[in-house]
């Protein structure tokens, strides 16, 4: 009975619905977030969507009956023919444009040239205090007294927020790292942050990809800007914590 008042009062069929959820997902996806989030992400976003939808129009046998009838009507129907060939004829022909698409050399000179570490710049402000990156250094490695305190904290940091892209062992195969495009850093490679000062990972962590120079490329890093997120003592035990994990020392001044 429930299930049959329920199907009176839905106005929009269900296989409708499913539509209209994941294109306007999409569309929020894609023109409602600011700033934009790269294509990897964007991906990773749809196939998360699609599955809610799928798993939602499957909650019962009469639901993914009444998502599926649209479906096998065009299949079985003769008098949706015309539809039925229309399909066969555009699912295959979009299907190997977009292969092609994607696999044929394109001949473009790059907007920029890109470099994997890109100088910061002298200063940044992070909620409304200027820090000095030429100058600036991790105050919590003056703090000897604390520091494995500050250590286990920043593994904690990481853990519930780095740990999907930059993975367990920091080495840049965390469960999301197969999504996103250039891949996240490997942290255990010697040439990341051991060749870094950690005034470099304070403005990478606290701005993110869409704080990056131009010749950094902007958004060709999947990184949120964290500032509004963590704190500027938090932001420090987790660098302390990514030297201390790696076994790397990182890049004096002088």
């Amino acid at each position: 009975m429930e299930h049959a008042t329920e199907k009176r009062k839905r106005r929009i069929p269900l296989f409708l619905q499913a539509v209209l959820i994941t294109l306007g997902s999409y569309l929020v996806y894609q023109y409602g977030i600011r700033p934009p989030i790269p294509a990897s992400i964007l991906f990773m976003f749809m196939v998360v969507t699609v599955a809610a939808v799928l798993l939602y129009v499957s909650l019962d046998d009469d639901s993914l009956e009444e998502f599926l009838r649209p479906v096998l009507t065009v299949i079985r129907d003769d008098r949706w023919k015309i539809v039925r060939w229309a399909f066969m004829i555009a699912i295959p022909l979009i299907a190997g444009w977009v292969v092609y698409d994607k696999t044929v050399p394109k001949i473009e000179p790059p907007v920029t040239v890109r470099s994997v570490h890109p100088a910061p710049p002298g200063s940044i402000n992070v909620r409304g205090k200027t820090y000095d990156l030429r100058t600036l250094e991790n105050p919590l490695r003056k703090d000897t007294a604390n520091f494995t305190k500050h250590v286990k904290a920043g593994a904690d940091v990481y853990i519930k927020n780095c740990y999907y892209c930059h993975g367990d062992f920091l080495d840049g195969k965390g469960p999301y790292a197969d999504f996103i495009n250039p891949p996240p850093a490997n942290f255990q490679d010697i040439g990341t942050i051991a060749m870094l000062q950690e005034s470099f990972l304070f403005w990478r962590i606290m701005k993110g990809g869409p704080g990056l120079p131009t010749e950094g490329t902007p958004w060709d890093s999947s990184m949120p800007a964290w500032e509004p997120i963590l704190s500027e003592q938090e932001v420090w035990q987790v660098i302390l914590f990514m030297y201390e994990f790696t076994g790397h020392k990182p890049r004096r001044w002088e």
